[in-house]
């Protein structure tokens, strides 16, 4: 049963021109873990795309993006005729902060994540309609897949966008900064920025900063990010680089990659900067019912590409959901859900 002391209030969801939250939907906020505030929105699809919806789809973002992020995709899976649940990760969007400077990208242990995740689904348990889809990017992906490691058992099928298995780490070998995240959080400086850089996200630009190639849809974001400051997040601290390693590392268990029952589809960007691909592709090999798809040209956020390079997301999007339910049809069907 849902537990309806969990919400206290109806949450927000910032738009603009252009990128205006999809209709049918509500924030709303839940208690993670520790009574942290987070919020999450839900969206039922219109009656007239679908008298039924056909079942559920959980987004959980990257790291700093919020629920506002996702709004467009959000209406190609509403258009499709499926539910939408979508959340803010602790620490980002319009979840409660972990430190006081609200620009600070923190973390403190994995197990955190994956209670708020638990929550999550407890409290929506009974008003999303299964099957359910996962859908999660980047470390949203690879909490994602922890769940699915560690007994999570409502989903139907899961598809994967770039999940961050193994961070790239520049031109620092990973043992050097493995040796430099114990050195900081063993003298108390889980809270600093990594190597001192705040990486001010109101000072990028897309030829320097854009993880997409897509130039309208990044500056999309750039506008609505400016329309509500406080969905900021800028570079990660020392705590969170700790843990980002840690979700990768325990993830890549082949033990614990073999336990994943359902259909799990990973989508890799051919030219992510940010994550291994070839840790998405050794990952997928090794989940029973895994299968890796790499897009050309697409750069880390593949679902905020151009549009031949998201149509790749969206098909394997409509295979899986022919698969979790025969009565979807072809992938062909979607167009016509596109148009309803």
């Amino acid at each position: 049963m849902t537990d309806t002391s969990a919400f206290t209030a109806d949450a927000p969801l910032m738009g603009v021109p252009g990128a205006a939250p999809p209709p049918g939907g509500k924030g709303e906020w839940f208690r993670g873990a520790g009574g942290l505030r987070l919020r999450a929105a839900f969206w039922t699809p219109s009656t007239l795309v679908a008298a039924r919806p056909h079942g559920t789809v959980v987004i959980s973002p990257g790291r700093t993006e919020p629920i506002e992020k996702y709004y467009e995709v959000i209406g190609n899976f509403l258009a499709r005729g499926w539910c939408v649940l979508a959340h803010d990760w602790r620490g980002q969007g319009l979840s409660a902060r972990l430190l006081p400077d609200r620009l600070k990208g923190h973390a403190r242990a994995v197990e955190e994540f994956l209670d708020d995740y638990d929550r999550l689904l407890d409290a929506f348990d009974d008003r999303a309609p299964k099957p359910w889809i996962m859908v999660g990017h980047s470390m949203g992906g690879v909490l994602n897949l922890m769940s699915l490691e560690q007994g999570e058992t409502r989903f139907a099928g899961a598809i994967l966008s770039g999940p961050m298995l193994r961070i790239k780490t520049g031109k620092r070998a990973m043992w050097s900064v493995k040796l430099a995240v114990r050195w900081n959080l063993r003298h108390g400086r889980a809270g600093d920025y990594v190597l001192g850089d705040a990486d001010d996200p109101f000072d990028h630009t897309f030829e320097k900063d854009a993880l997409t190639t897509d130039e309208a849809r990044y500056d999309q974001w750039r506008q609505q990010l400016y329309a509500c400051p406080h969905l900021a997040v800028g570079g990660p601290t020392w705590g969170w680089l700790a843990f980002g390693l840690d979700v990768g590392q325990r993830a890549l268990k082949t033990g614990a990659l073999k336990s994943v029952r359902i259909p799990v589809c990973v989508v890799q960007a051919a030219d992510d900067d940010r994550v291994w691909k070839q840790s998405s592709q050794w990952a997928a090999r090794r989940i029973p019912r895994g299968r890796y798809v790499e897009v050309p040209g697409a750069r880390h956020e593949v679902i905020m590409e151009t549009d031949d390079k998201r149509a790749v997301f969206l098909d394997e999007f409509d295979v899986m959901a022919a698969e979790v339910v025969p009565v979807f049809g072809l992938p062909e069907s979607a167009a016509a859900f596109e148009t309803a």
